[in-house]
């Protein structure tokens, strides 16, 4: 066996740069905390080749001392902590003093620093091992790090990086991710010489609209919740921001962005009730805390943390978006429909009927509008568009209705409501709804007769290979029974009872909703619709369906004019 024996410092750094340094965008991310941390107000980022032939940044910070340049290459040297207690509730982005030492073993670094004091800046450069001379340099206040060619003594590391493409995405994703999260600092990414990004000091939907695209500050709504030392603040997409990637997953914990399952969790729960399926919400979220109760102590890459009362910060981070996602159509913020400003002209066309028929017509839909001091949220129904649409006049111009996906949500609404008070209310049908089953559908109706008794189903085995429902729940009593009573037999026998009641009870309510909603082709009386539209005003979450499609837009008088050219 060989004897055991020290390792040599630049070994023991090339070694932790495998867990620090993972590719260039990791020293980009060290880089750039490194200048927040020094007070930075401006941070400009320059790269080549992806980042693996130059990471450049500059700031406008604190800078370091001369006499303390070489430090800021040494192992397990910083400014940012001095004891135990200090790790315990550190607020910097940095503090374990590896990451410049770490990025020196594996590159060529070079730092140009003057500190406020000074008279005069300095610089020092290292490669490898090889630490050089501090030196004379001119330069503002603030500090210059420049890495070049990384892993040019680490071959086996070398060419396990991506094409330049792959690897100058990395690097724009960790530029994306701090620049979120210091919406009052300035940012500048140049990449090969030209401008890839340059964001001022701006408000968080400004910075948002910037990084992540306007269509998702307009489908989103503001997140605003404290409760003691816990604050949850930021931006919450709404269904229509939702993708089918968790690439617009911004959560950031005091400032740090994390990787959390905790808040993960949370977040997921509390869009169990709007997004179905695969669906993945967007959202760019700041939770703060006494630094003491978060551990960022966890991992390397600092992108885990442990929370000292996880329960806790699930809870409120979990009901703090819920309250934030679920007002009714009264509290929401309008759900504008997108108007093209090019167009066309509508050409002239003939009568395919006889005018007495829309004369008829006219007079049929020219009904009294309801008087009323102010017109409520979503206004007057005027009429159905092919039976799907609800058309209907508010104080901003029109409304378009999705009548099946707006009773869906409805129903859910009250069918959640039912269930969480302990049992679906159930109504006796005046003739018992048969349905042909097959043997497994059979034995898991008689298994589960309890369970559908929760769900508001009153069902008996009628024969050999016959159901019948005596019972259904009251908002589903003139739907398709037959159809949701195979469907919950289908979720039974899959799930089992207790799964089904717990955690696919969302799923199964959608299911449910979507037998009992009104249909496309059906004819409303405006009072019907009008009612339909009083119900979306009271119901949480009515502005999406169960599935996360919206359910109403508006169309200002702005928007028609438009289209009609008026005023041109």
């Amino acid at each position: 066996m060989s004897a055991i024996r020290l390792l040599p410092d630049l070994l023991v750094s090339q070694i932790a740069a495998g867990e620090v340094v993972e590719r260039p965008a990791s020293v980009l991310k060290e880089l750039m905390e490194n200048s927040l941390d020094a007070g930075a107000r401006a941070v400009s980022v320059t790269l080549d080749e992806g980042g693996v032939r130059r990471i450049q940044v500059e700031d406008d910070g604190d800078g370091i001392a001369r006499e303390d340049l070489a430090l800021a290459l040494a192992r397990h040297a910083t400014s940012k902590i001095r004891s135990l207690e200090d790790l315990e509730g550190v607020a910097s982005m940095g503090f374990r003093g590896e990451a410049l030492a770490s990025i020196a073993s594996v590159s060529r670094v070079s730092i140009a620093s003057r500190s406020r004091e000074a008279g005069h800046g300095a610089r020092i450069a290292a490669e490898g091992a090889a630490l050089g001379e501090v030196e004379p340099a001119a330069r503002a206040q603030g500090t210059t790090v420049t890495v070049e060619d990384l892993y040019f003594n680490t071959p086996a590391r070398r060419k396990f990086l991506r094409t330049e493409a792959t690897e100058f995405a990395h690097c724009e994703e960790a530029f994306r991710r701090i620049a979120l999260a210091r919406c009052d600092v300035a940012f500048a990414l140049r990449h090969n010489g030209r401008t890839s990004r340059h964001l001022r000091s701006q408000p968080l939907a400004e910075r948002a609209g910037s990084l992540l695209g306007d269509e998702f500050v307009t489908a989103s709504v503001a997140i605003q919740a404290q409760s003691g030392a816990l604050r949850l603040h930021g931006l919450g997409g709404t269904p229509q921001a939702a993708k089918a990637r968790a690439d617009t997953q911004y959560f950031f914990v005091n400032g740090r962005f994390v990787r959390d399952r905790v808040l993960a969790h949370a977040v997921r729960e509390a869009y169990s009730e709007l997004l179905h399926g695969e669906r993945q919400p967007a959202y760019v979220l700041f939770l703060e805390l006494d630094p003491r109760g978060v551990d960022v102590n966890v991992h390397p890459a600092k992108t885990e943390v442990r929370f000292r009362d996880s329960r806790a910060v699930h809870q409120f981070v979990r009901h703090a978006l819920q309250r934030a996602l679920a007002p009714g159509v009264a509290e929401a913020p309008v759900a504008y429909a997108a108007v093209s400003h090019g167009a066309p002209i509508q050409a002239a066309f003939s009568l395919a009927q006889p005018p007495r028929t829309y004369e008829a017509f006219m007079a049929a839909a020219a009904l009294p509008m309801p008087s009323a001091e102010r017109a409520p949220p979503l206004g007057f129904a005027l009429g159905q568009l092919h039976g799907v649409y609800i058309l209907a006049q508010n104080e901003a111009g029109l409304v378009l209705v999705d009548m099946h996906a707006a009773h869906e949500r409805i129903v859910m609404e009250k069918l959640k409501k039912n269930l969480d008070a302990g049992a679906v209310q159930a109504q006796a049908l005046l003739v018992p709804a048969v349905l042909q089953a097959d043997a497994l559908d059979v034995v898991t109706a008689e298994e589960n007769r309890d369970a559908l008794a929760q769900l508001g189903l009153e069902v008996s085995v009628s024969g050999p290979n016959e159901i019948s429902v005596r019972a259904a729940p009251a908002p589903l009593a003139g739907g398709d029974i037959a159809g949701l009573t195979r469907d919950l037999l289908r979720e039974l026998r899959e799930y089992g009872a207790s799964q089904v009641l717990s955690a696919r009870q969302n799923e199964l309510l959608a299911t449910m909703a979507c037998h009992a909603a009104v249909r496309a082709n059906r004819a409303l009386a405006p009072a019907e619709m009008n009612a339909l539209l009083r119900e979306m005003e009271d119901t949480e979450r009515s502005g999406s369906c169960n599935h996360g499609r919206p359910t109403w837009y508006q169309l200002t008088l702005a928007d028609l004019d438009r289209l009609f050219m008026r005023g041109r």
